[in-house]
């Protein structure tokens, strides 16, 4: 497909963020009158699914501690149950297993998710934790827990499957979608609106610009002559001079083992797993870490075996925020190796008896990636410039493939609540989000 010379709104990603987007805001523009998908292109540097999107890891969860995520993932969760089959969505539910550092927060999360309807049991006490582990997978054997937080709704979606049926219902709107078109600038007008996407491929000109980018989004930024730092006002009282964009390295692999070796008592496919500990780690060659420490896990066919990730670490390449390609060859050193191999089996070994002995099953594929992340590590959405609509998610990107409907509402004029509290003003005024104990950054 030709790129054309203009359209009312260029989005710029087709990963999650981009392709909801554009299904949503054709859809709106039809059944409003006040247009159609013809009116809506999406470019993409290689393709769809290209970027992040494409590798995600695939977790669904409304687990968190800031009650402006949780009702936002609320959300997103009604997005993926409202057609499982297009979004190729497993709603298998998502356990919160946590110690005692963390049972004030989770105790907080359950009550809110109560409040929003959002359907989760909350197991109190060492003992009734296990118990209820045990029922769930009769081999559980992890220490240090004193609470579990299961949520009923939530589960995981095939990455590159989702972003087929988005892409679907896209085209089934008349979105023109067009890959291998790398974004070279802007043109501007004087009062600094953009009026045309300037790439390899000619410039496109524009009423609207949407940039859902992922860990690409400094470039753009970069391009839009935005700031490289951000002054955050913070809970002492005081202004804190951050960077704008950091990078985080997401730690992800796969044990090959037939993912139907990890099923529950019942022989079904289990919620996914997410444990956050402060026992000792420990393999068959001796201590791993003291703590905390977590990860995640699920049975995955898509990945072919059982897939998750341990806790991200900070990519440092200072002075280089804003002209790094972070899945290109200048890209920061983000190599997942023997360190988070060793340490991500033995805690599965550590959950469940089953993995004892099988880290050499560990796969060496690429895995994981970048992740480009705010001051705060929570997602901005926000219109810069005039007409440019970011889309930053600060690496909670996947699961949130709601927000294209609610940043297509925004386009038309139609402010959303949700979207409300992840202003980019939100870093002057001090309104941040809680930070939890969790050794996760964004949880």
């Amino acid at each position: 497909m030709s790129l054309p010379r203009s359209s009312r709104y260029v989005i710029i990603g087709a990963g999650i963020h981009g392709l909801s987007t554009a299904w949503n805001l054709a859809r709106d523009l039809r059944s409003s009158g006040r247009g159609s998908g013809a009116d809506v292109v999406v470019i993409d540097k290689a393709g769809v699914g290209a970027g992040a999107s494409g590798i995600a890891c695939g977790v669904i969860r409304n687990n968190y501690f800031q009650p402006a995520m949780r009702e936002l993932m609320a959300h997103s969760v009604d997005v993926w149950e409202s057609d499982p089959e297009a979004f190729s969505y497993h709603p298998v539910g998502y356990l919160q297993i946590s110690h005692e550092a963390m049972h004030e927060d989770v105790a907080s999360i359950h009550a809110q998710q109560r409040d929003i309807g959002y359907a989760s049991t909350f197991v109190e006490g060492a003992e009734d934790s296990r118990r209820h582990m045990l029922g769930i997978f009769d081999d559980w054997q992890a220490q240090g827990i004193t609470s579990v937080l299961q949520e009923h709704r939530g589960g995981y979606a095939n990455n590159m499957a989702s972003l087929k049926g988005l892409l679907g219902k896209a085209e089934a709107e008349g979105v023109s979608v067009v890959g291998g078109v790398t974004v070279l600038g802007f043109e501007r007008d004087a009062a600094g609106a953009v009026t045309g996407v300037v790439t390899d491929q000619g410039t496109v000109g524009c009423d609207q610009v949407v940039v859902a980018v992922g860990p690409w989004v400094q470039q753009i930024w970069a391009m839009l002559d935005l700031p490289v730092t951000t002054d955050v006002l913070g809970t002492d009282g005081q202004v804190h001079r951050r960077p704008t964009w950091t990078y985080m390295c997401l730690q992800e692999g796969t044990l090959e083992v037939d993912p139907g070796y990890l099923t529950d008592n019942a022989g079904n496919m289990p919620p996914v797993v997410h444990i956050d500990t402060d026992a000792p780690l420990y393999d068959a060659d001796g201590l791993v870490t003291e703590g905390p420490w977590g990860v995640y896990y699920k049975p995955d066919f898509n990945f072919g075996g059982v897939q998750g990730g341990y806790m991200p670490y900070v990519v440092d390449k200072p002075g280089e925020e804003v002209a790094v390609d972070p899945y290109g060859p200048e890209s920061p050193d983000f190599v997942v190796g023997e360190d988070f191999y060793r340490t991500w089996s033995a805690a599965l070994a550590h959950c469940q008896k089953r993995f004892e002995g099988k880290g050499h099953l560990m796969s060496r594929e690429p895995s994981g990636g970048i992740g480009s992340f705010s001051p705060d590590n929570f997602p901005m959405f926000d219109m810069f410039c005039d007409n440019v609509y970011f889309i930053a998610d600060s690496n909670h990107g996947y699961k949130m493939i709601g927000v294209g409907a609610l940043v297509a509402r925004e386009l038309l004029g139609e402010p959303q609540g949700l979207l409300a509290p992840f202003c980019w003003s939100r870093y002057a005024t001090g309104d941040l989000h809680p930070v939890s104990n969790s050794p996760y950054p964004w949880s």
